[in-house]
């Protein structure tokens, strides 16, 4: 088992290496290794996982093409520059914002230049709300009902009859909480603007140039309202149909009554969704295909297809061994499992990933649905390493240079934040499932 684990692990860290569909591909090797060399069954790929996140990617790409992505982003400025002060406290909310609609922690892109300039402009260190506005974008993946993760867990967690709303009750406050705590914290950190000598450095080389940065104009509001509007109402019918069982379509089989799958309805709402918002806007199809959340999102479809795949056959196979060992641990403090999970986002560099890798592993060794769904927020450690692209753009967005990575590497801007929400959020929801 452990020289399995050795090729398993290998596979993870070449190919976020790698990068790009890497992850994913190399998960197909390790899954050719386990299964050619170390004769291990292979299990059922996560078809349904990424469909659902085919589906997502479909619509919020379509959204991204017809200008939604660039209004909401107009939108966000507006806010910024209206209270510059408070800065700290509303660039994390705008992100975590953005996220929670899009799902996906790539929109981020389009609000940190307006961040750091609001930030520079008004004399507060850039490094502040950069810090956390990132860290938000990740935590809300967590929150988001629409996001890959989310959709994972709840088609995971399907057999213990858990609804959608089982898991957002938990999800949103904890993290909304955790980032409210990174958001104080990071209200101190480090000297103000004015006495910052990277800062001075570069004001005397003439570094800095003295324009205004501003968001470009949308070409046509109108159809990006629409596909903003269209896209809202697809979410907001995937948490009522996932919160009320009795609104799901029920059909009659051979074998009874059967109630269409979250899945199913998921697929459906966003497969529809996006064919409105290109019939309705005159959105060509091409270039939905070719926008950063479609590219971004299907880089997410191929981590899962290899991964998941690796890590359910890996697991699969080794369950009595795995239970043997660690099962009497993990009942006694079921918190070490989400140490686990942090540790594997990590080097996956993708929660939706995270827990199709690992989330069998919980159920297997009886940790409850609700301890796992508590659990859910330690799956965004991938600020831990300053290198995953949102983090690298906002050090490069930040012409301050106070955003960046320290001289031991792990003391960066982001690692504070960062673990100050996550903990925050993974202690919350244990307490919300143990006393609550």
């Amino acid at each position: 088992m452990w020289l399995q684990l050795l090729f398993v692990l290998l596979a993870i860290i070449v190919g976020a290496r790698v990068g790009g569909i890497g992850l994913g591909v190399f998960g197909g090797l390790g899954l050719a290794v386990l299964t050619f060399v170390f004769g291990l069954e292979p299990t059922t790929p996560p078809i349904d996982v990424m469909l659902m996140i085919v589906a997502v990617i479909a619509a919020a790409g379509c959204m991204q093409a017809a200008g939604g992505l660039d209004l909401m982003v107009k939108w966000a400025e507006k806010i910024l520059r209206r209270h510059p002060q408070r800065i700290t406290l509303l660039s994390p909310l705008v992100t975590y914002l953005f996220t929670f609609f899009a799902g996906t922690g790539h929109v981020a892109y389009s609000v940190l230049p307006v961040i750091a300039e609001v930030a520079r402009e008004t004399g507060i260190r850039p490094e502040r709300p950069m810090g956390i506005a990132v860290i938000a974008s990740q935590q809300a993946i967590t929150a988001s009902p629409i996001s890959a993760a989310t959709v994972a867990l709840l088609s995971m967690l399907a057999g213990y009859d858990i609804t959608l709303f089982d898991i957002l009750k938990i999800s949103i406050p904890c993290t909304l909480v955790g980032v409210l705590a990174g958001a104080i914290y990071s209200m101190r950190v480090g000297k103000e603007l004015k006495d910052d000598p990277v800062y001075q450095a570069r004001l005397k080389s003439g570094e800095l140039s003295g324009a205004n940065y501003c968001t470009a104009e949308v070409a046509n509001p109108g159809k990006a309202l629409t596909s903003v509007l269209l896209f809202l109402g697809a979410t907001v019918g995937i948490v009522l149909f996932g919160s009320i069982d009795s609104l799901r379509p029920s059909f009659q089989t051979s074998e009874g009554v059967v109630v269409m799958q979250m899945a199913h309805i998921i697929e459906v709402l966003m497969l529809s969704v996006a064919a409105l918002i290109l019939l309705l806007t005159g959105t060509s199809g091409m270039k939905a295909a070719k926008s950063s959340v479609f590219n971004a999102g299907m880089q997410a479809v191929v981590a899962i297809f290899g991964i998941a795949w690796m890590g359910d056959t890996f697991i699969s196979g080794n369950i009595a061994v795995i239970k043997e060992n660690i099962f009497g641990l993990v009942t006694d403090m079921p918190w070490l499992f989400g140490i686990a999970l942090f540790v594997m986002s990590i080097l996956l560099f993708s929660q939706a990933a995270t827990i199709r890798a690992l989330l069998p592993l919980g159920m297997a060794l009886g940790i409850s649905p609700y301890m796992l769904i508590a659990l859910f927020p330690a799956v965004n450690g991938y600020f831990f390493i300053p290198n995953y692209p949102t983090v690298v753009a906002a050090i490069n967005f930040d012409t301050t240079g106070t955003t960046r990575i320290g001289k031991y590497v792990l003391n960066h801007s982001f690692m504070m934040p960062g673990l100050i929400s996550t903990i925050v959020a993974v202690g919350l929801g244990i307490l919300a499932v143990l006393f609550v």
